[in-house]
C-alpha cells in the first residue's frame, strides 16, 4: 500500500550495509557510528541503549532492566534475560501487616537493576567491543551535555512532582527546581562519573563497591529489604525464546518472566479469524483485536511469573487447539463477557540494529514507569526501577511478592523469522501495551500489507479496565463502530507506545526500517 505523498508522513528508510531504529536521533547516530567503526549489531545496540539512558532518562537508565533477542545466520536465536530480582529477605507478610494490598509506588517496587550486567554479557557473547568502548558516547553526552528533544521535554514536565518528592531526583533531574525545556543543553556529571567507573572496571563495579553501596544506602533508608549481598549475587540468564507461527511467519518472544507469550496467545487466537478483508483501521478489525487482547491479557495475569514459580507449561499456554476455543468466545458484533482467569485444560526504550552480516539485535531497556520509582541516588545519580510494582500481593499467586524473585515483566523484544532466517527485528515500547503493539504491527503487515512505516504510523487501540483507549488519529467511523459494539471509548492522555522495526529483504539485499513518529527518534542506515 503506497502512501499519499501530499499528506504528512515519512517513508521507510532503506539501506544495504547496516540499519538502526531508535527513539532518539542521537542514539540512532551512535549505533551507525559504531557499525562504521567496525563494531557489529550487538556493539551498536549496547552503545545506543547507553546513550538513551542519558538522553531519555525518564524512559530508561542503568538503574533498570534489559532483555534482548539476537539472530545470526545459521545460528540458533540467542536470548538474554537481564531482569533483577527482589531481595533475598523480601516477604509479603510485613506488607500485609501494614495493610498494603499492592506494591504500588512503595520502596518495595525497587528490584536489583539488571541492565549493566546484561550489557556486559551481550558484548562478551556477541560483540567486538567491550563496555569501555560501548559507553564512550554516553559518557560524553552526560559529561559535555546534549540538547533536550521535544518529546523528552514534554514527558519531563509532566513528572515534576515525582522528581520534587525525592532529594536525589530533584538534585540531578531538575535544574534550578524546574525541568529542562526543548533545546536546553543539560549535563549529568554524577552519571558521567558512574559510567566512567563501569567503563573502566566492568559491570562488577556496578554490583559491588561504591555504586552498589550508594543504591543500598538510598533504598535502605526508605525501608527496602535489599542488601549489598543481593547486588553482588545478581546474574542474568541466557534464555531460549518462545514462539508461534502466524500465517507462515514465526514470531519469537522473550520467555517468562517477560510478557511476550501474551502476544503469541493473541496471535494464536486471531489466526482463527479472517482479517485480510477488513479495513485495517476499521471498527470490525479493532474490535477483534481488543477482544483477543482481553483474552490474552487474562491468560497473562493468571499464569505469568518468574519461570521458577509458573505452574502451567508454556506448551499448554501456546496450544493452538486451546487458542481455537478461546477464539470461539469472541462475538464479532459486540463486546463479550470473557473469562477472568482462563486456563488450558480447565516509560521504556527499544533499539533495533541489523549489521552487514545480518546479525539482528532486538533490544529493550527500561525503568518501567517514567523516571522509575522517582528515587535517585544522591551520590551516583542513578534513577531506580519500580519493576517490583508488577508483583502481586495476592496470596498463592505465582507472581506473589517474595524472596529473590523476578516480577512479571512488561518489556519484550521480538523477532520474526521466515524459513529459518530473520525476517524482522521489532519492538513496541509502552509498558502493558507492548504485546498488543506487537500484534498490531504483525497483523498490519501480514494481514493488511502495510509497510514497516505504515504499520507503525496507524492508530492504536488498547483497553484499560472497562475503557477502550483509542488514539486521536482513529477515524470517527471506527470510534462510532466500536461504541455500537459496546466499547466505552476515550482518548488516552498520551500516545500508545513507540515502535521501531527493521525488515530484512534477503532477495534484494536491503534493509528496510521504520521509526515511530510518537517519539523523537528515527531510522538510519548506511
Amino acid at each position: 500500500m503506497s502512501r499519499d505523498f501530499q499528506l504528512p508522513g515519512r517513508s521507510p528508510v532503506i539501506a544495504c550495509e547496516g540499519m538502526t531504529a531508535t527513539s532518539h536521533p542521537l542514539a540512532s547516530r551512535v549505533a551507525i557510528e559504531t557499525l562504521r567503526a567496525g563494531g557489529n549489531a550487538a556493539d551498536a545496540a549496547v552503545a545506543a541503549a547507553a546513550v538513551l539512558c542519558v538522553v531519555e532518562p525518564h524512559m530508561t537508565g542503568i538503574g533498570g532492566d534489559c532483555f534482548t533477542l539476537i539472530a545470526k545466520p545459521d545460528w540458533p536465536v540467542w536470548g538474554y534475560n537481564g531482569c533483577g530480582r527482589s531481595a533475598a529477605k523480601a516477604s509479603p507478610e510485613p506488607l500485609h501487616a501494614k495493610g498494603m494490598s499492592e506494591i504500588g509506588a512503595s520502596i518495595h517496587a525497587v528490584t536489583v537493576p539488571g541492565a549493566v550486567e546484561a550489557w556486559e554479557q551481550i558484548l562478551k557473547a556477541h560483540g567486538r567491543f567491550g563496555l569501555d568502548r560501548a559507553l564512550g558516547r554516553a559518557i560524553k553526552y552526560a559529561e559535555s551535555g546534549f540538547p533536550v528533544a521535544e518529546r523528552v521535554a514534554w514527558d519531563w514536565q509532566r513528572h515534576i512532582p515525582r522528581l520534587q518528592a525525592n532529594p536525589g531526583a530533584s538534585k540531578h533531574y531538575l535544574f534550578n527546581g524546574a525541568p529542562p525545556k526543548e533545546g536546553d543543553i543539560i549535563r549529568f556529571p554524577a552519571m558521567a562519573a558512574t559510567l566512567k567507573k563501569i567503563a573502566a572496571q566492568g559491570a562488577r563495579a556496578f554490583y559491588e563497591g561504591e555504586i552498589a553501596d550508594d543504591i543500598v544506602r538510598t533504598v535502605s533508608a526508605l525501608g527496602s529489604f535489599l542488601t549489598a549481598e543481593d547486588f553482588a549475587r545478581h546474574r542474568g540468564d541466557v534464555v531460549e525464546p518462545v514462539s508461534t507461527n502466524y500465517r507462515g511467519l514465526d514470531l519469537l518472544e522473550i520467555p517468562p518472566n517477560g510478557q511476550g507469550f501474551t502476544a503469541l496467545v493473541m496471535l494464536n487466537i486471531l489466526e482463527n479469524i479472517e482479517l485480510k478483508s477488513l479495513d485495517p483501521f476499521g471498527p470490525e478489525r479493532f474490535h477483534l483485536l481488543l477482544e483477543a487482547a482481553q483474552l490474552g491479557y487474562a491468560v497473562r495475569d493468571t499464569h505469568l511469573a518468574d519461570p521458577a514459580f509458573m505452574r502451567t507449561p508454556m506448551s499448554d499456554l501456546l496450544d493452538k487447539a486451546w487458542s481455537k476455543k478461546l477464539a470461539a468466545l469472541i462475538d464479532p458484533n459486540k463486546r463479550a463477557r470473557l473469562p477472568a482467569r482462563p486456563a488450558p485444560g480447565g516509560d521504556t526504550v527499544y533499539v533495533s540494529v541489523v549489521d552487514r552480516d545480518r546479525m539482528a539485535v532486538s533490544f529493550i531497556n527500561s525503568l518501567y514507569s517514567n523516571f522509575g520509582t522517582g528515587i535517585c541516588t544522591e551520590q551516583t545519580g542513578i534513577l531506580l526501577t519500580n519493576r517490583g510494582a508488577c508483583f502481586t500481593l495476592e496470596g498463592g499467586h505465582p507472581n506473589e511478592f517474595g524472596p529473590a524473585k523476578r516480577p512479571m515483566h512488561t518489556i519484550i523484544p521480538a523477532l520474526a523469522m521466515r524459513a529459518g532466517r530473520c525476517d524482522m527485528s521489532f519492538g513496541v515500547m509502552g509498558a502493558h501495551y507492548q504485546p498488543m503493539g506487537h500484534v498490531q504491527i504483525v497483523t498490519n503487515m501480514v494481514d493488511h500489507g502495510l509497510d514497516v512505516q505504515q504499520a507503525i504510523d496507524g492508530p492504536r487501540v488498547f483497553f484499560e479496565g472497562e475503557l477502550t483507549m483509542v488514539e486521536r488519529n482513529t477515524p470517527q467511523a471506527t470510534i462510532e463502530g466500536l461504541k455500537s459494539r459496546g466499547h466505552d471509548v476515550v482518548n488516552p492522555p498520551t500516545p500508545r507506545g513507540g515502535a521501531q522495526t527493521i525488515k530484512i529483504d534477503w532477495q534484494r539485499g536491503v534493509l528496510i526500517a521504520g521509526s515511530d513518529p510518537r517519539k523523537d527518534g528515527c531510522a538510519l542506515g548506511y
